[in-house]
C-alpha cells in the first residue's frame, strides 16, 4: 500500500510539473496565438562559425528579426549580421541583397532565416516583398567639408578636419566603413620611431644589399642623390652603432627603388617625412602600433603592427578601422552609408563646392560644402577597368573590397583632373587560391618561405611584390605553398585566423606536410633543412634573402596554397604635396583634395607592403587639414 501511495504521489507530482510548464509556455504563447504571432530560430554556417537568426511572423508578415554571429569578421561580416534582419522586416522578404564584401555571412543570414521560417511550417518564398518600405527621399546636407569614401584615408581626413573645428559629412557607397583599408593585414611603414629603436639592429645585410643595387640606378637623379646620403649615414652608424639604424632617406630610397624609380620624389619625401609623426598621431586617437617587423622591399625592420593583450600581432586594418570610425562618431561626423557619390559640384570659377550622390531607392543626395576630399580608393575591384589599362591581368582574382570601382577618378576627371600611372597595377603574390583571401606579407617577413609544386624554394620571399609574383607565375601551375611552423602560429593571431578559416594544410613532420600539400616529400624535407641552415648561417647563397627570423623547426607545420591576385592600383589622380588635385597643366582645382589609393604618383610601378597604411594616414591628415583651412 505504501508503495502504491508513493507511486500515486510521484505521478501527481509529475502531472503538476507538466501543468506548470504548460502554463509557463501557454502564457506568452496563448497571447501570441491570439495575435497570430509565431517565433522561431534557424542556424546556418557563416564565414567564422554559426550564424543564428530569430524571426517572428504575424498574420503573414515578418514583424521582427534579429541575428547573432559572434565569430563573423568585425566590420565586415558583422555588418551583415546587424543590418540584414531589419532589411527583411522592412522589405518583407527573406531574399535580401547580400552586403558587398560580406557575401558568405550574408548568405548564412538568409539561409538561417529561411530555416527559421520553415520550422514554423511556412514557405520562405511566400514572403515576396509586398508592403516593403518606400524608396528614400531626396536629401540635402550642408557642411564645411565633404569627404567621399569612409576608408582609412577618408576617415583620417574627416577626423583631422573635424578636430580643426569644421563640420564634416562622409559619403560612403558601401553598407559599411573600411573600404580596402579594413582588409589591410600587415602594418604601417615609418622611419625613426620610438618603437623602431626598441629593436636590436641585425639588418646589416639588407642595407648593404640596397647600397650595392645603386649601380643599377645611375641614371636616376633622385635615387643617386639619396644613395649618397644613405652611404654617409651608414658609415657614420657603423663607426658608432647606437640605436636602430634607419633614416628618412633610406625609407625614401627603398620606396623609389621598389617603385622602379617612376614615383614622384616629392610625394615620396612627404610620405616618409611625416611617417613617424603620424605614428604618434595615431596613438593620440587610440591606435597603437608597437610591434616592428620586416616586409618585402624594406632594407630594415620598418613596418609597425598592432598586438593583442597576449602580444600576438593583429591584422592592422580590422584593428584600425573600428577605432577610426569611433573617433568619427565621437566628433559628430555624419557618415552616410549606401550613398554612392556620382558627381562633384563646382561653382562658376570651377572650384569644388560639394557632391551629388545616389541614396536609398535611387534618391538624390546633395552635400553642399566649402571643400571636397576624394578618398574613394582605387579601381582594383573593377576588373574591366583593370584589364583596360593592363590587358595581361585578364582572369586574375582581386583582393579588393567591392567598392574599389574607380568612381572617384571618373568624378574628378569629369571636371578636368589629370591622372598618372594608370597602367601601374600591382598583383600580390600571396592570395589564397580558393577564396581570394589576402595572406599577409608579414608571414614572409616573420620567417615563412615559399615552395613550388616540386617542394623547392624558387625566389627571395621578401623581395618586392612584383618580383615574387613574377617568380610564382613562372612555377608549375602558377602557384606556390607558403610554409610556416607552430612557433609562428603562437606569435600571431592573424595566422590562427587563417587556420580557423580552413586555409591551411597541416603535418606533424616535414614529410607529413609534404603529403598534405601533394609535393615530393624527400625534396620538401631537404628544402626545409636547407632553409633552416640558411637561418643558422644568416646567409641565403641561392636566392640572396637577407631577412631570416627563426628556423622553421617547431611542429606541427602548416602550408597555405597561394597565387597572385590583383591587389593595388598605383595610378590615380595627380596631386601635389598639399594633396590638391591637379589638372593636365599642373594647376590645382580649387577646393578639391584627394588622398589614399584614389591618387597616383606615390608608389610608382610597385607599392611596398606597409606603405598603403602610411599613405592613407599621412596624406589623409594633410588632405583633412588643408580642406579645413580652405573652408575657413
Amino acid at each position: 500500500m505504501k508503495m502504491h501511495q508513493t507511486g500515486r504521489k510521484a505521478v501527481c507530482l509529475i502531472l503538476a510539473l507538466l501543468m506548470a510548464l504548460s502554463l509557463v509556455a501557454c502564457g506568452p504563447a496563448s497571447e501570441s496565438a491570439a495575435a497570430g504571432a509565431q517565433t522561431a530560430t534557424g542556424t546556418a554556417k557563416g564565414f567564422g562559425g554559426d550564424v543564428t537568426v530569430t524571426i517572428t511572423v504575424e498574420n503573414g508578415k515578418i514583424t521582427a528579426a534579429s541575428a547573432e554571429g559572434a565569430s563573423e569578421t568585425e566590420g565586415v561580416g558583422s555588418v551583415a549580421v546587424e543590418q540584414l534582419p531589419q532589411q527583411m522586416v522592412d522589405s518583407q522578404t527573406l531574399e535580401v541583397d547580400a552586403i558587398a564584401g560580406a557575401t558568405v555571412t550574408s548568405t548564412a543570414v538568409v539561409e538561417a532565416a529561411k530555416a527559421a521560417v520553415s520550422s514554423l511550417g511556412l514557405d520562405p518564398a511566400s514572403f515576396t516583398g509586398n508592403g516593403g518600405s518606400a524608396a528614400g527621399e531626396d536629401a540635402t546636407y550642408d557642411a564645411d567639408v565633404v569627404v567621399v569614401g569612409a576608408g582609412g584615408a577618408g576617415m583620417t581626413a574627416a577626423i583631422t578636419a573635424a578636430k580643426a573645428g569644421k563640420s564634416v559629412v562622409i559619403v560612403e557607397s558601401m553598407a559599411m566603413v573600411g573600404g580596402n583599408s579594413v582588409r589591410a593585414t600587415g602594418g604601417m611603414n615609418a622611419a625613426k620611431t620610438t618603437a623602431q629603436d626598441e629593436n636590436e639592429f641585425t639588418e646589416e645585410a639588407g642595407v648593404e644589399k640596397t647600397l650595392a643595387s645603386l649601380a643599377d640606378w645611375a641614371d636616376n637623379e633622385a635615387i643617386t642623390a639619396l644613395g649618397e646620403t644613405v652611404k654617409t649615414q651608414w658609415e657614420e652608424y657603423q663607426a658608432n652603432p647606437t640605436g636602430y639604424f634607419d633614416s628618412a632617406e633610406l625609407f625614401q630610397l627603398d620606396t623609389l627603388i621598389g617603385g622602379k624609380g617612376i614615383n614622384d620624389p616629392e610625394l615620396v619625401a612627404t610620405l616618409v617625412n611625416n611617417s613617424a609623426e603620424s605614428i604618434d598621431w595615431l596613438a593620440s586617437i587610440g591606435i597603437e602600433l608597437p610591434s616592428v617587423g620586416s616586409f618585402g622591399g624594406a632594407s630594415v625592420k620598418r613596418i609597425h603592427r598592432p598586438v593583442n593583450e597576449e602580444g600576438k600581432t593583429l591584422s592592422v586594418g580590422s584593428y584600425m578601422i573600428p577605432i577610426l570610425e569611433q573617433n568619427c562618431k565621437d566628433l559628430g561626423i555624419e557618415i552616410l552609408l549606401n550613398t554612392k557619390a556620382n558627381a562633384i559640384l563646382t561653382d562658376e570659377s570651377g572650384a569644388a563646392v560639394g557632391i551629388t550622390a545616389e541614396g536609398k531607392g535611387g534618391s538624390t543626395v546633395t552635400v553642399n560644402a566649402k571643400s571636397v576630399v576624394l578618398a574613394t580608393g582605387g579601381f582594383g575591384a573593377n576588373l574591366d577597368m583593370v584589364v583596360e589599362y593592363k590587358p595581361d591581368l585578364a582572369g586574375f582574382a582581386s583582393t579588393n573590397a567591392p567598392g574599389a570601382q574607380g568612381e572617384g577618378i571618373a568624378m574628378a576627371t569629369a571636371i578636368g583632373a589629370a591622372t598618372v600611372d594608370m597602367d601601374q597595377i600591382q598583383i600580390h603574390p600571396t592570395v589564397e587560391t580558393e577564396t581570394a583571401a589576402l595572406i599577409t606579407e608579414g608571414l614572409r617577413g616573420d620567417g615563412a618561405i615559399l615552395v613550388n609544386a616540386e617542394g623547392k624554394r624558387f625566389c627571395d620571399e621578401v623581395g618586392t611584390r612584383d618580383a615574387v609574383s613574377a617568380a610564382e607565375i613562372a612555377q608549375t601551375g602558377g602557384y606556390a605553398w607558403l610554409v610556416i611552423d607552430q612557433k609562428m602560429v603562437d606569435a600571431s593571431s592573424v595566422i590562427a585566423g587563417y587556420i580557423k578559416n580552413g586555409y591551411t594544410v597541416q603535418g606533424d613532420t616535414y614529410e607529413a606536410l609534404a603529403e598534405a600539400m601533394g609535393v615530393p616529400a624527400e625534396d620538401f624535407a631537404a628544402t626545409m633543412e636547407a632553409w633552416n641552415g640558411c637561418v643558422a648561417a644568416g646567409e641565403d647563397a641561392e636566392f640572396g634573402r637577407t631577412s631570416f627570423a627563426e628556423a622553421l623547426d617547431t611542429a606541427p607545420y602548416y602550408a597555405i596554397k597561394v597565387s597572385p591576385g590583383v591587389h593595388h592600383t598605383m595610378g590615380g589622380l595627380k596631386i601635389n604635396t598639399d594633396t590638391q588635385v591637379l589638372t593636365e597643366d599642373g594647376s590645382a582645382i580649387a577646393g578639391l583634395y584627394a588622398a589614399g589609393e584614389v591618387t597616383g604618383g606615390v608608389h610608382g610601378a610597385n607599392r611596398l607592403g606597409g606603405n598603403a597604411v602610411a599613405d592613407f594616414v599621412v596624406f589623409g591628415r594633410i588632405a583633412g587639414q588643408n580642406a579645413a583651412d580652405y573652408a575657413a
